[in-house]
Order: C-alpha cells, then sequence, then structure tokens
C-alpha cells in the first residue's frame, strides 16, 4: 500500500514487530529498552511461533557459556566454519552474525531472564575446518510455567515430536537415556512420569504440562520480560500489508476484531512472521521438489504474508528454493508433520525408496538427509514416499517418529496404526508396501552383512561425529548399526518435508531490508525464516535456526532505535 498518507491512524507506535516467536520478542525487548514505544501483533489465536513448538536451541558460537564450561572456541574458527558451508552469503553478514550472537545471548540472560546452558552437542559437520564436537549449541533452563498465569493457554505448544508420548515435557538430559535405554533410563522415565502426573491441579484441567521446557521454557521467559516492559502483544491481528510513503516503511495494516487497523510505526516495522512453508501455492512455485505443505513441520500460520507485502513494497528476494529441510512423518489428524530428528540415527533401521533400496547415510543430519530425499525423487526411485524399515528388536527398544518402544502395538493411536505396516518377513512387508520384494530383501540382507562387521560401505554411516551423537552407545563397534534380524517387521512412509523455509528477503548485517539495487528500504526490517538466512542453504548445528532469528532481532531493534551504547 503506497501513497501519501498523513492522517487517519488507528494506533501509533514506535516500532511494530510482526511476529511473536524468538527473534520477535528479542526485537520487542531490545526496541522498548532503548526508550522505544513497541507493539507486537500475532496472526494466530496462540503467541510463540515456530520458536515455541521447537526445542528452543540457539546456535551461538563462542558464547561465555562456553567459556565457562571450560570449551575453546574463537571468532576466526566460527567464521571459518560457516563460510565454508553458507556458499553465496555476504561475509560481513556472517562476521555480524558471529560477532553480535555472543553479545545477544549475554544481553537476554542479563536483561531478560533468558538462561541458558552451553551443552555438548556436536556440530553437524564437526569434520570441517573450525566446527566443533559441541558446546556451541545451548539448551534453555526449563521454567515453571505457572508464571506465566493465563499466558500459559495461549502459548502455542512443543510440537508433538518433542515430547514423552505426544504430551509430557522433558530435558535433553532426561530424554537422552531413555531414547537408548541407557543405564538409569527407566528412573528418568519415572522421574518424567511423576512430574507430569503429580501435578493433579493441572491435569484436572488440561493435558498440557506445566513444567516448560525446550522452545516452551525460551519463549515463555522472553513472554514474562516482555510483560516487564509493558508491551502489547495483540493475538488474533494477521498482518495484511505495509503502508509505504515516499519510499519509507511508515506503518502497516493490521486485521482485529474484524476490521482493518492502520498502525503507525515511526521508526519501523520488523518483519518477523516466519517462512512460506505451508503456503501451498508459494511452495508450488518455489519448493517445487517438495510442493506439498502437508508434509512440512512448521506451523500452519507460516503462510508467507509478509514476505509478499515486502516484495510489493519493493524488496529483493533470495534462495526461495531453499528451505531446513528434514524427512517428516504426517500422521493422520495432526496439524502439522512429524520430522524425524534423531531416530534415523539409532541402529537397526534403514530407509528405503521405492525401488526397495538404500539411498543415504540415515543418519546423517535431517537438513542433509531431507535434501538427499528430494535430490533423490527419481522415476522407479521414488522418494515421496520413501520407508523407513525397522524390526522387533529396534521396536522394543527405541522410538521410531508416534511409535513408543516399551509399549505394546494394541496401545498405539487408532491414527498411528493406520501408517504402520507391520509383517512376519521383509518379502512379505514389500509385498504389503508394494516394493520389489527381491531387491528389498537384497537391500536388507547385505546392510545385515555389513552391520555385524559395524561397517557401511555403501554410505557410511557412523563415521562421523554428528551421525554417532545420535547413535546407542552400547552398540559397538558401531553405535549407529545392528542387523535387522528379527520379526515382525515394521515400516512407516517418510516424506521429503522440512521444519520451515529459510530462503526470503534480502537483508544487511543489522536486518534491514534491501531493494533489488542493494539499498535499504527506510523503515523496513526482517529477521528469522521471513529473511534469507546468514547459513545460506545449509545447518551448521543445532539452533541454527533460532540464534540468527534472536541475533539479527537484537540488531535490528538497536539499529532502528539509534542505540548508540557499546553492543552487548
Amino acid at each position: 500500500m503506497e501513497g501519501k498518507i498523513t492522517t487517519g491512524w488507528d494506533h501509533e507506535t514506535d516500532v511494530l514487530v510482526v511476529g511473536s516467536g524468538a527473534g520477535a520478542l528479542t526485537a520487542a525487548i531490545v526496541a522498548a529498552d532503548n526508550h522505544a514505544d513497541v507493539l507486537v501483533i500475532e496472526k494466530g489465536e496462540l503467541f510463540g511461533g515456530t520458536s515455541a513448538t521447537s526445542g528452543g536451541v540457539l546456535w551461538i558460537p563462542n558464547s561465555h557459556l562456553a567459556k565457562a564450561a571450560g570449551q575453546q572456541d574463537s571468532r576466526e574458527e566460527a567464521i571459518e566454519y560457516i563460510s565454508a558451508l553458507a556458499g553465496d552469503v555476504d561475509p560481513k553478514r556472517i562476521e555480524a552474525f558471529v560477532d553480535m550472537a555472543p553479545a545477544m545471548l549475554q544481553y537476554v540472560e542479563r536483561e531478560a531472564n533468558v538462561l541458558y546452558n552451553s551443552i555438548p552437542y556436536t556440530d553437524y559437520h564437526a569434520e570441517l575446518p573450525g566446527g566443533k564436537l559441541g558446546w556451541r549449541s545451548h539448551d534453555p533452563v526449563p521454567l515453571d510455567g505457572r508464571l506465566l498465569g493465563d499466558d500459559l493457554r495461549w502459548m502455542r505448544p512443543t510440537h508433538a515430536s518433542a515430547m514423552l508420548f505426544g504430551k509430557i515435557s522433558w530435558t535433553a538430559a532426561e530424554a537422552a537415556p531413555m531414547i537408548t535405554r541407557w543405564p538409569g533410563w527407566f528412573k528418568s522415565l519415572l522421574k518424567v512420569l511423576w512430574r507430569y502426573y503429580s501435578d493433579i491441579g493441572q491435569r484436572l484441567k488440561s493435558d498440557r504440562a506445566r513444567f516448560l521446557t525446550g522452545g516452551n521454557a525460551l519463549v515463555a521467559r522472553l513472554k514474562l520480560a516482555l510483560d516487564k516492559r509493558h508491551v502489547p502483544l495483540w493475538r488474533k491481528a494477521p498482518f495484511a500489508d505495509l503502508i509505504v510513503e515516499d519510499g519509507k516503511v511508515v506503518g502497516a495494516t493490521v486485521v482485529k476484531d474484524g476490521r482493518v487497523q492502520r498502525i503507525r510505526a515511526r521508526k519501523g516495522v520488523i518483519l518477523a512472521a516466519g517462512g512460506f512453508e505451508r503456503n501451498a501455492e508459494l511452495r508450488g512455485a518455489n519448493l517445487r521438489r517438495s510442493p506439498d505443505p502437508d508434509v512440512s513441520g512448521g506451523q500452519p500460520d507460516n503462510t508467507g504474508d509478509t514476505l509478499l507485502a515486502a516484495e510489493r513494497a519493493g524488496a529483493a528476494v533470495e534462495r526461495l528454493d531453499s528451505a531446513w529441510w528434514a524427512p517428516t512423518i504426517k500422521v493422520p489428524g495432526e496439524d502439522r508433520a512429524r520430522p524425524l530428528f534423531f531416530e534415523r540415527s539409532l541402529p537397526g533401521s534403514i530407509i528405503v525408496n521405492q525401488a526397495g533400496k538404500r539411498f543415504t547415510n540415515e543418519a546423517a543430519s535431517y537438513h542433509i538427509v531431507g535434501k538427499e530425499m528430494f535430490e533423490k525423487n527419481l522415476p522407479g526411485a521414488e522418494t515421496t514416499p520413501a520407508y523407513v524399515i525397522f524390526d522387533a528388536t529396534f521396536r522394543s527398544k527405541y522410538p521410531m517418529g508416534p511409535v513408543m518402544p516399551v509399549f505394546p502395538d494394541f496401545t498405539m493411536r487408532g491414527e498411528v496404526k493406520q501408517i504402520v505396516t507391520k509383517a512376519n518377513s521383509i518379502a512379505e512387508l514389500a509385498e504389503k508396501l508394494g516394493l520389489p520384494a527381491d531387491a528389498l530383501v537384497a537391500t536388507v540382507e547385505r546392510f545385515n552383512e555389513n552391520s555385524r562387521r559395524g561397517e557401511d560401505p555403501d554410505f557410511g554411516r557412523g563415521h562421523q561425529p554428528y551421525d554417532r551423537y545420535y547413535g546407542d552407545p552400547k552398540v559397538q563397534p558401531n553405535p549407529n548399526l545392528l542387523p535387522l534380524e528379527k520379526a515382525p517387521f515394521y515400516a512407516l512412509p517418510v516424506n521429503p518435508g522440512d521444519i520451515g523455509t529459510n530462503g526470503g528477503l534480502v537483508t544487511d548485517s543489522h536486518g534491514a531490508v534491501l531493494d533489488k539495487q542493494g539499498k535499504r528500504i527506510p523503515g523496513l526490517y526482517a529477521i528469522g525464516n521471513t529473511a534469507a538466512s546468514v547459513m545460506g542453504r545449509s545447518y551448521p548445528g543445532a539452533g541454527a535456526t533460532i540464534g540468527p532469528a534472536m541475533t539479527f532481532g537484537y540488531a535490528a531493534a538497536r539499529d532502528l532505535t539509534g542505540a548508540n551504547q557499546p553492543v552487548g
């Protein structure tokens, strides 16, 4: 919406933040701390965006928390590592992220009580120059949800795939021994179950946990800090369009209470509304090899509204064919697909295409495996869907998407039973799946023979640090490999999906949106998945989505408010 507009505002503020994920709330807090009036608007009924549904991990190189844990990192190593992966990203943006990310983390810890622990979670490509075997990923400190009061009801819940039985919250430290049945796993299970079911007051009202972990803990802490600054957050207030005056973004139109309202933003608008992964038209036009929004693990409100509006205002875009890829399982009735983050690494399972053959290292990062799935979706060897196959030994010990170990088959929810195929032999399983039986039997026999030696000469499964991170350390010599031998055998359909798009608006080192000539569009900023990622098409490590979102939210808020105090 462009033209000369000087009157008729329904609401005025200094900074309008569109979206309510971690990057958006960080930007709002920093802007408020720099004496700006701030308004946050959220499209959905629930706040928190994709951040709230996630694990909430931040990838922050060279942080003060890593140093406090006695770990060594440096600016130079971080830049070298990202640069080796990010491709055509402006080096100045990479340097800006590496320089500002540690300062941002210190800021939110000090000023907003956003607490984290540096953890030994290996970089996804630790074998590359500058890569690290851990401590760049940071895990949120849990929080008592009762501190949120009624806001707990309106915060977007954790994705079902990140909770025990789809509803019970747990920390990474609690989940790890249960996933691999490491000594002490049963004690961890009892602790988690007791914490959940002993909260009788909440159980009588809701199945939602009040012990907040992951992205819920992160967003809850940011929301409490926002409330402390008296910054309003409008829910059910979808963004409609930008208002441009003489080439400058001066506000936006927003639908609130059933009518269009014109919001003036005296200093600027920060677009932080996620990507476009759930928009069928945009996905079909840009993610042509993975066009179905139903295979995405992104939350349903991510439909690219702000991306389209910024393009109408003259913004440049890049890498719209890129996403944070992941293999996903679609459970009927759920509002998004379930990414397979770690299960693929556990020993005793494989993924095959419709020719009945393996096509990738199943234990590589979810970004790499998801990308391999659509790149190798070829005639006669389709991977839409592919199938993850495992035996009774795996079934009894490890989780696989919605299928939980220990509990017998008859306890599976009806929706899960709809997508599980079970058979007494690999040949019978192939027949039920419509795969060539000879090929699948040969694939499993070859995999089994190599697994007994702890080898995978075809795809190198278990050779890299990331592979082994999610393996079962009790299994030797290779924690990612066990043969599939014991009937019955199981299969689940797996699709080339994602957890969000990562191409978008072109921005500078402060998050300001650039036009097609590389010049700033005055008054307009974009962060998170609305902007093209500083990581390019790569995924350096756990938290490489939210870490940059918060960092550039911090940078954008400081830039548009004219903050001149030392960074951090």
